[in-house]
């Protein structure tokens, strides 16, 4: 939002352009600031601009109606209008509020983060007089970029080990495991099939999964965490079920169930053990003559996977400290609608690092279990890094973005141009142009910054397995918490 705006409640009048050709209306604009990031917007469209609008409907409907008797362009109003009152009504209401909407954007210099809060149904254009509406739009918060300079981060470093390479390959070999059926009990490090159903105090929760499950140490839900799951499952035969206690996250999109206690049913179908990969299935994949060549790809991997540490640490750093003097009060409906386009990002970043599908799937659930706190925090981020990107007039090359795909399509074994087109497809290729614009942000913040070097965090075996569906995923919250209601 402009600082044209600063005041609880501003009023100005725009006057009508001398020039009929922009056709500016006439408006009484009030504008009342609701927060960091809300405006509430009252309008007043004079009613001689509406006449302006009726006649310059009629103009266009009198040229293309088509009524039986008359030529096009012979048609009279008053028949006109008894037979399209419907048609003109509409027509008039939408033109209104597209001209007054982009006028008033224009001439108060408003930076929307989506669409005005308008209750169309409830609007009605008078047949004369003035037209008077109201409306809530979320826009940009407005704020001062920190003195980057002065700041001094932690940077993870340090070379990577043989044991980490070693932990890579292994939690490698366990991602590309051959399955077989297993007769008898289930032992950490076998999997099962299981359906997977809910119920709580409440009531049974709707809704059940067919999932392949490994035993690990603990296992994530979008919207819970189960500690233990591999000890509960030890010994499981199949045609048994073993049931579990968790609490879902106080980030669930389902306001009533935050902080419940849900009962979770794992009713297991087969038991399989699993038979780990052998490193030289990976030889002809990855264009590796032997074990040495295997391990340096992985050393290349790894050190892609330690920058990514960095850049994750750093970013989250910046915004640590520029969130100690931010009062942004960031919808939370806003928030949610931002989470998916903030997890695709990160996944992107990960695809790019090296990860394995394991790690990104176990990054996906964990990130959709803290989605409203993480999205909040990244759409800050997101914030600062724009307006200085603005500021620095820093975009993303088209040079960088056939750099990025050509190492992307290296790793997925496809070509730049296939995965251009995929990227494009799905929409993701925006998300790439803004990741690279808001790295390149990144580089320029760490050229000023003050850096202190620290270990970087070692790579870990696998502890965890995954479920991608939410426990609440068909259950629809009764509460509105997170936006104003929508303009009368």
């Amino acid at each position: 939002m402009s600082s044209d705006v600063e005041g609880s409640a501003v009023t100005t009048e725009a006057p009508a352009a001398d020039a009929p050709a922009e056709k500016k209306l006439g408006l009484q604009v009030t504008i009342e600031n609701k927060g960091k990031c809300l405006r509430h917007i009252s309008v007043v469209v004079p009613g001689e601009d509406i006449q302006d609008i009726r006649e310059d409907v009629l103009i266009e409907l009198r040229e293309k109606a088509q009524v039986p008797g008359f030529r096009p362009g012979k048609v009279p109003d008053a028949l006109l209008l008894r037979r399209f009152r419907e048609e003109i009504t509409g027509d008039i209401k939408q033109k209104v509020l597209l001209v007054s909407l982009e006028q008033i954007s224009e001439e108060h210099k408003i930076d929307p983060l989506g669409e005005p809060r308008l209750n169309l149904q409830n609007l009605h254009v008078p047949e004369t007089g003035d037209f008077h509406y109201e409306f809530d739009v979320e826009v940009r918060p407005d704020f001062e970029l920190p003195d980057f300079s002065a700041m001094t981060l932690s940077r993870p470093s340090g070379e990577v080990t043989e044991e980490e390479v070693a932990i890579y390959i292994d939690n490698l070999l366990d991602s590309r495991a051959e399955e077989e059926l297993k007769e008898g009990e289930a032992a950490p490090g076998d999997a099962v099939n299981c359906t997977i159903s809910y119920s709580w105090s409440g009531g049974e929760i709707p809704g059940t999964t067919e999932e392949y499950l490994t035993l690990r140490r603990t296992l994530d839900f979008p919207d819970a965490t189960l500690d233990g799951f591999d000890t509960l499952m030890t010994g499981v035969k199949a045609g048994e079920t073993r049931t579990a206690t968790v609490t879902i996250s106080s980030q669930s999109p389902v306001v009533e169930m935050r902080g419940e206690q849900v009962t979770v049913y794992f009713a297991v179908t087969a038991v399989y053990a699993q038979i780990p990969a052998t490193a030289s299935q990976f030889f002809e994949e990855w264009d590796c003559a032997d074990e040495e060549g295997f391990k340096a790809v992985i050393q290349q991997r790894l050190q892609n996977q330690m920058a990514y540490q960095q850049r994750q640490s750093l970013r989250n750093q910046l915004l640590e400290k520029i969130s100690e003097a931010a009062d942004w009060e960031l919808p939370e409906g806003l928030v949610r609608q931002q989470t998916d386009n903030a997890l695709r990002r990160e996944l992107l970043e990960m695809h790019q690092a090296g990860f394995t599908r394991e790690q990104i799937r176990a990054r996906e659930t964990q990130m959709r279990q803290n989605a409203l706190a993480d999205t909040e925090a990244a759409l800050k981020q997101h914030f600062v890094l724009d307006k200085l990107a603005t500021r620095e007039n820093i975009e993303a090359t088209e040079e960088a973005v056939a750099m990025e795909l050509t190492l992307m399509a290296m790793q997925s074994g496809e070509s730049p141009r296939r995965l251009r087109a995929r990227l494009a497809k799905t929409g993701m290729i925006e998300n790439l142009y803004a990741q690279l614009r808001e790295r390149s942000a990144v580089d320029w913040i760490m050229e000023r910054v003050q850096c202190e070097d620290v270990p970087h965090t070692p790579i870990a075996r696998n502890s965890s397995s995954s479920v991608r569906t939410a426990i609440c995923q068909n259950m629809r919250s009764s509460l509105v918490d997170d936006a104003a209601a929508e303009s009368e």
